[in-house]
């Protein structure tokens, strides 16, 4: 069964452990100060027991940035990053989120290619943002009232 939680402070354990299996992005200490942030939200993606995708937001007035999104290396490709995006916009709709921001890498062509699907723009560009000198991509999508 496939389900969506939030995830609490307390969980920065459960992201380091996800994290560190997909694109190592965070160390358990900024995973915690992560889930302390006010406005932070996280949410996993789980199928049965097994976590499979977490996504951290940050609220912030009526915008919405994403400080992480991963689905799992073997779970890619399969709808599951779709599914987990299509919640995370849905949710957002629901708290009056007028914008959602972003940061990837302009290497990361399976990223981008999956923002830009959900009509993610490119708004800006961070020169020599990433540690293997790569540039940051700004992107941000809209969201429109129902």
């Amino acid at each position: 069964m496939l389900s969506i939680k939030e995830i609490t402070k307390d969980d920065f354990g459960l992201c380091f452990e996800f994290d560190s299996k997909t694109i190592s992005l965070w160390s358990t200490k900024q995973w915690e100060e992560e889930l302390k942030k006010k406005g932070v939200k996280v949410f996993k993606l789980s199928l049965l027991k097994e976590v499979i995708g977490i996504c951290a937001i940050q609220l912030v007035i009526d915008e919405a940035q994403i400080n992480y999104f991963s689905v799992n290396q073997k779970f890619r490709r399969k709808g599951f990053g779709t599914y987990l995006m299509r919640y995370l916009i849905k949710k957002c709709e629901e708290l009056n989120i007028k914008k959602i921001i972003l940061e990837v890498s302009e290497t990361n062509y399976a990223a981008k290619n999956f923002y830009n699907y959900f009509q993610f723009f490119t708004v800006g560009i961070r020169k020599k943002y990433y540690k293997d000198g790569s540039n940051a991509l700004l992107k941000e999508k809209f969201l429109i009232k129902k």
